[in-house]
């Protein structure tokens, strides 16, 4: 299997996520084209001792958007912008999925324009994992889009509740709508239309409203939104994840001898915990609704997220994600959905 990762444009520069792309070449035995600027690429690679690993292809692309740049437009400017080079090899089959920590709008403004949308899909979701005391909650939309019509907030709870089956492994995942309360009178416009059509909706088990809490109790598998609100929780989730730990750790070691002794006792626990709490583990998010794997990640990702991201695009491609989606969507339509 191919992947396609586009090295550019990123917090920490190409070498961490290079770093990543070789561990994923190493543990999942993939082959990997790295698609950015070859001197850079190529540097990279020999400070890592992966010069001549022939499961390493090196793909040119001499632009890169950046981060300020203005998504639709630096896509349609930009013709060897990384991003679009790579979304070319996707489209031509060069590659069978993609992998960006790039600019989230120009990864979106690029699938949206090289790859297109699967057939009857009106919006492309992205859709994020979630830690919960459970397990994992999926949240879609998470940024794509930043308005959603109801009908489109349903195939989001339908691609949704896909992804959760196949690449989490819940069975008939629980579709909850975010609300500001659990009654089926609650909510703005959109909450109230959408509602009835989620209720009457056969291919998600849909169990009503849900609150923000519900995402990390466990309660509910898949949860459903626009991509502004989307954004908003799951910004507040990852600081107020980091402000736990740094309290924690401000706690343990500003304390005394008495308190050190017991995290020290408690290290192997607090890393499980860790490991459960860490966005890393997820990989990426997939942006779903369009013809291909394609995972974008969040610019500050370091190697350990850019390897599970690219395990995850394999899932997603030996799945046949697109095309389970594409099914569902067909035959809601045939049959009156939607």
């Amino acid at each position: 299997m191919k992947i396609a990762i586009d090295v550019m444009g990123t917090d920490y520069g190409p070498g961490e996520i290079i770093k990543g792309a070789l561990q994923a070449v190493d543990e999942y035995g993939c082959q990997v084209v790295l698609v950015g600027k070859e001197d850079i690429v190529k540097e990279e690679l020999a400070k890592q001792n992966h010069a001549d690993n022939k499961l390493v292809v090196i793909q040119n692309a001499t632009e890169v958007i950046e981060m300020s740049d203005h998504p639709g437009v630096s896509v349609k400017k930009k013709k060897d912008a990384s991003i679009v080079v790579a979304t070319k090899l996707l489209r031509h089959g060069d590659c069978d999925a993609l992998v960006s920590a790039g600019s989230t709008g120009a990864a979106v403004a690029s699938a949206l324009f090289g790859l297109g949308r699967i057939k009857g899909i009106e919006r492309p979701s992205i859709a994020t994992t979630i830690p919960n005391i459970k397990g994992a909650t999926v949240l879609l939309d998470s940024g794509a889009k930043v308005d959603a019509k109801p009908e489109q907030l349903v195939q989001g709870a339908i691609m949704g509740s896909i992804f959760a089956e196949l690449i989490l492994g819940i069975n008939n995942p629980r579709v909850g709508l975010l609300n500001i309360g659990e009654e089926e009178t609650k909510g703005n416009e959109q909450a109230l239309a959408t509602y009835p059509l989620l209720k009457a909706e056969q291919h998600v088990n849909f169990i009503g409203n849900v609150e923000g809490r519900d995402i990390n109790a466990g309660t509910v598998d898949v949860v459903v939104c626009d991509g502004f609100v989307g954004n908003v929780v799951l910004k507040t989730m990852e600081g107020l994840a980091l402000a736990i730990m740094a309290l924690l750790k401000d706690t343990v070691y500003n304390t005394g001898v008495t308190t050190k002794l017991g995290a020290l006792l408690m290290k192997p626990a607090l890393a499980k915990l860790f490991k459960r709490i860490d966005a890393a583990e997820y990989g990426g998010a997939p942006l779903l609704g369009v013809e291909a794997p394609f995972i974008i990640c969040h610019g500050s990702s370091k190697a350990k997220a850019i390897k599970n991201a690219v395990r995850v695009a394999m899932e997603m491609t030996e799945k046949n994600m697109v095309g389970r989606i594409g099914e569902a969507i067909v035959h809601d339509e045939e049959n009156g959905g939607l």
